[in-house]
C-alpha cells in the first residue's frame, strides 16, 4: 500500500520536478525549467500553510531516497452557490504526476483518493479537473464524468 502524505516545504523542488513531468506530457512545452527558480519561494510558502485553500499530497519514491514518486495538488475555490451546491465550494485538481520510473503502481490513485477526502472535509461538493487522454480512465474510475470542453467533474 502506498503511503500518501501531505507535501512539506522541503518537498518543493521535487514537487516542481513532477509538475514539469506533467507539463511536458500534457502541453509539450519544450521542457523549459527557467520558471522553477522564480516559482520555488511561493511554492515553499504555500506548502507550509496547513489551513489554506491549497494542498499537495505525495508518495515518496521507493527506490530513490529524497525523491517523490507521485504528486497531486489541488485548491478549493468559492463560487456563489447554485441549486444543488448552495455553499459554492468547488475543488480543482491539477498537477497530477507520477515519476516515469514509478508508474502503474497505484500512486496517483492513492494521492487522488486522499485529495478527494481533503475536499470533502472542507465542504467541497464538486471537483473539477482537466485530463489528458492517457489519464482520463483513472479519473472516470474515480467517478468523474465528462463535461463540455476538456473539463471533468465529480459530484461528491
Amino acid at each position: 500500500m502506498s503511503v500518501v502524505r501531505r507535501a512539506l516545504p522541503a518537498d518543493a523542488e521535487e514537487v516542481l520536478r513532477l509538475r514539469q513531468v506533467m507539463i511536458d506530457a500534457v502541453f509539450a512545452s519544450g521542457s523549459s525549467f527557467a520558471w522553477h527558480g522564480e516559482s520555488l519561494p511561493t511554492l515553499r510558502a504555500r506548502l507550509g500553510e496547513t489551513d489554506g485553500d491549497f494542498v499537495a499530497f505525495v508518495v515518496d519514491h521507493p527506490e530513490r531516497p529524497g525523491a517523490l514518486a507521485s504528486l497531486v495538488a489541488g485548491t478549493i475555490d468559492y463560487r456563489i452557490g447554485k441549486p444543488g451546491d448552495p455553499h459554492g465550494m468547488v475543488g480543482f485538481v491539477f498537477s497530477v504526476a507520477t515519476d516515469p520510473g514509478a508508474r502503474r503502481r497505484g500512486y496517483a490513485r492513492a494521492c487522488m483518493t486522499t485529495l478527494l477526502a481533503w475536499f470533502r472535509e472542507r465542504g467541497a461538493r464538486r471537483v473539477q479537473l482537466t485530463a489528458s487522454p492517457e489519464a482520463e480512465p483513472l479519473y472516470v474510475s474515480l467517478g468523474f464524468r465528462p463535461k463540455p470542453d476538456p473539463l471533468l467533474e465529480l459530484t461528491l
